[in-house]
């Protein structure tokens, strides 16, 4: 089936989707976030990455995210079987939150960073990209994450390029400003629902 109402919100490592979303919420929209999904699932599929990976991607008896994701951001392969591993668990409970979502016929809002990679494309027509040029991603993902620039360019390189899914995009949010023209940009971009949601407030 397709969701009608809901609206994937979609971008690059650094881009800013995170901010973006909890604006959303701000304005009392739902949203349902892959990634926290992705964790769960992570943590219930704990026997078998760690029969892959070996227990020292465990913490406390509790898969460590940041040590599976030191050895899959340099492994394709291992990245690809743990994407096969994760996505159609991902995928059912993304579909499950949406179809309880639907019937309140009120936009929502579906966190999927790996849209345009694959996760959930077949059941969503309206996606917005979160935008940030390469250089501004690169930049914002040493910060946070304390990595070097050769670390940090092989993560952002294992997404579709940030300006190919501008290209796909419905709605572009571009976030290569700050926090204040951000939050312009997501009120104009609710103002243009209102045509569609008489009951959305700006």
């Amino acid at each position: 089936m397709k969701f009608s109402n809901a609206f994937v919100v979609t971008g690059t490592i650094g881009s800013g989707k995170s901010t973006f979303l909890n604006l959303l919420k701000m304005h009392g929209f739902e949203v349902i976030d892959a990634d926290d999904i992705s964790h769960y699932e992570l943590e219930a599929c704990k026997d078998e990455v760690v029969r892959k990976f070996g227990e020292e991607i465990l913490y406390q008896g509790r898969i460590d995210r940041k040590k599976v994701g030191a050895i899959v951001f340099n492994d394709k392969e291992a990245l690809k079987w743990l994407e096969n591993l994760l996505h159609p668990r991902i995928d059912a409970k993304i579909y499950e939150l949406c179809k309880k979502l639907e019937a309140k016929n009120l936009p929502y809002f579906v966190d999927i960073p790996l849209y345009f990679e694959g996760l959930g494309k077949a059941e969503f027509n309206e996606v917005v990209v979160v935008y940030a040029p390469i250089k501004t991603l690169i930049d914002r993902v040493m910060k946070r994450n304390n990595l070097n620039y050769e670390e940090t360019q092989n993560r952002v390189s294992l997404q579709i390029d940030i300006e190919k899914k501008r290209e796909m995009a419905d709605f572009v949010i571009d976030n290569s400003g700050n926090l204040r023209d951000l939050q312009a940009q997501t009120e104009e971009f609710l103002r243009n629902l209102k045509g569609r949601y008489e009951s959305i407030k700006v």
